[in-house]
């Protein structure tokens, strides 16, 4: 239900699957019933307007009744009901078209992945018409200074919401994909709770960071001159054990590197060889970066058993000599250099990258070594070490 009172901005700040779309579809259902408006509907890309908000399952046009359907022309980019309200559809990756046009009303989707927050800034001056402008924002949460800024002004009304608590509606398969890569991490607490996550202090990365180098959805992967798979063997056996630590990463002829996958698992050195034997061949890896300080023979051996009928990789051995600290902080460097990116959400990467704290962590960052490992294959000039393309011990 829409809020009372003479409120500016209601932004509604949710986890996945919590319904956002279909509460913004309604809010402009009723906006254009009511008549008399001019809405602004602004989404991440125009596919976005158009195959979430305005045909989606949960959109405009699958919210409206029957006798007061809205005509859709997308040439025009516009919605016109019966009673003579529009409704114009625009991409925030066009900020400019944003320029001079004026609405009473405005949705507003996803507002946390826009690539130019410009267009936010571009809307609001438009924002003119009618006593009291108003504005629905529907998004999960991102930790940038924008969204804390409109949350906290006093015409802003926010609204809450967890992914759990619209379960009963949603397939059992998405809450199953959702609740495995996400739970129990620090981006599921984003993700699925929609809390704005703040920084780990001592962490050697901040979210916002890699935020911003999340290679935009839908934009042409470049092409790789080098894909590697760094592992990071779990060696102690129990159920305290460590997880294996297995990402995968490309580099592009302009030095720039991309993590394309987080294969990780906790399991049996038979597992997790047969999981790093899958991403080389998956990803077409051209070597496995393996760190081989505890027990080279061991991981030859594991490696080799599992490579019984199929084409032996090629392995670079890395030994740790220094501190995690040391290994990492030069490709925290290169993160904030624009240098590397991520591609799509690796949660419990990330989660790792964000949370440790040197010192004072108890747990291993095996994924997060397993990155490094990868990136110092890469990028020989940038660490303290470079990996040995011999054959551990064993092979």
């Amino acid at each position: 239900m829409l809020p009372s009172g003479d409120w500016q901005t209601w932004a509604i700040i949710a986890g996945r699957g919590w319904g956002k779309s279909r509460v913004g579809a309604e809010t402009v259902r009723q906006w254009a019933e009511a008549g008399g408006e001019l809405i602004a509907l602004v989404g991440r890309t125009a596919a976005d307007v158009r195959d979430v908000m305005i045909e989606g399952p949960s959109g405009i046009i699958a919210c409206s009744h029957p006798r007061f359907m809205p005509v859709y022309e997308p040439s025009k980019r516009r919605l016109t009901w019966p009673n003579g309200t529009l409704a114009i559809a625009y991409s925030a990756d066009q900020p400019d078209r944003l320029r001079g046009p004026q609405h009473s009303r405005a949705w507003v989707d996803e507002l946390a992945a826009w690539r130019y927050l410009e267009a936010w800034q571009q809307l609001q001056y438009g924002m003119r018409i009618g006593r009291n402008p108003q504005t629905v924002i529907t998004t999960t949460p991102r930790p940038l200074p924008l969204l804390r800024e409109i949350l906290g002004r006093s015409g802003t009304v926010v609204t809450r919401g967890s992914t759990y608590e619209n379960r009963a509606n949603l397939a059992p398969s998405f809450f199953a994909e959702i609740l495995s890569q996400y739970e129990g991490t620090r981006m599921g607490r984003q993700e699925i709770l929609a809390e704005i996550l703040e920084d780990v202090e001592g962490a050697l990365w901040r979210p916002s960071i890699i935020e911003k180098q999340r290679w935009p959805a839908g934009t042409p992967i470049p092409s790789f001159i080098r894909v590697v798979v760094g592992v990071d063997p779990a060696i102690t056996q129990g159920q305290d054990r460590d997880e294996t630590g297995i990402v995968v990463v490309g580099l592009t002829a302009d030095k720039r590197a991309f993590v394309i996958d987080d294969a990780s698992l906790d399991g049996s050195p038979a597992d997790w060889a047969e999981a790093a034997m899958f991403a080389h061949d998956h990803h077409q890896a051209d070597c496995l970066v393996v760190e081989t300080n505890r027990g080279g023979s061991m991981v030859a051996h594991t490696l080799r058993s599992v490579c019984q009928g199929r084409r032996m990789p090629r392995i670079k051995t890395v030994t740790a000599t220094r501190g995690k600290v040391t290994r990492a902080e030069p490709f925290v460097a290169l993160y904030e250099r624009g240098r590397i990116y991520h591609i799509g959400q690796l949660a419990r990467l990330e989660d790792q990258m964000c949370s440790w704290v040197p010192g004072e962590t108890r747990r291993s960052p095996d994924r997060m070594d397993a990155l490094v490992w990868a990136l110092t294959d890469l990028f020989p000039a940038q660490g303290q070490f470079r990996a040995v393309a011999t054959k551990p011990e064993g092979w």
